[in-house]
């Protein structure tokens, strides 16, 4: 997705060879038109799918699956980090380690809002290692819900996460690849494709 690539080398913020940081439009402040955009295109991506959710994790993920689920008109759920003290013992819990944060986290989600019954799209910002989308996979799972597939903003691709993922069986589209961050600099999967031609 042009735009959003646009985006990340303007605004992006390279802090090392594995880490960029997005926080202007992205993950602490919301670009409200790049997102809807975003938004647009993974239901496009996903639309013969069938999906009747979308589930991310709070908080990173939510602006781009809320755009994705308004366009699908499909209900949103996040997964929550921290068990509010409404949730009753009623729900799916999953594990999930944070490569940014160097911490994991207990994911729940209510029993409520995920069945058999469900397709559900994943949708998150970010595809690293691939722990955030496992652990979501997981809670799928233990709905007995069908997965359309997973849809990332913005994916690493020198690191492992796609790879298990597909391995996994699992369809996984995302918005723009970077391929490498080193030199503060970043390098997008299909810009490699173009210059080895």
């Amino acid at each position: 997705m042009e735009r959003l690539k646009q985006a990340i080398r303007e605004r992006g913020n390279v802090l090392s060879n594995e880490v960029l940081k997005v926080d202007t439009f992205l993950n602490h402040q919301i670009d409200v038109d790049l997102m809807a955009a975003v938004g647009k295109e993974f239901a496009q991506l996903f639309k013969e799918e069938g999906i009747t959710k979308v589930l991310t994790i709070e908080s990173s993920g939510i602006a781009p699956s809320f755009m994705t689920a308004a366009d699908l008109g499909t209900p949103l759920i996040f997964a929550r980090k921290k068990k509010s003290l409404t949730m009753n013992e009623n729900v799916y819990v999953s594990k999930v380690y944070s490569f940014t944060k160097q911490e994991t986290n207990e994911i729940t989600v209510s029993k409520d809002f995920i069945n058999e019954n469900d397709t559900v799209l994943i949708l998150d910002d970010f595809l690293a290692n691939g722990q955030a989308a496992l652990g979501l996979i997981n809670i799928v799972k233990q709905a007995g819900a069908n997965m359309a597939g997973i849809g990332i903003v913005i994916e690493k691709s020198f690191q492992d996460g796609r790879n298990q993922l597909e391995k996994a069986g699992y369809r996984v589209e995302s918005l723009a690849r970077i391929h490498s961050l080193e030199n503060g600099h970043v390098t997008f999967v299909d810009e490699l494709v173009t210059t080895n031609r």
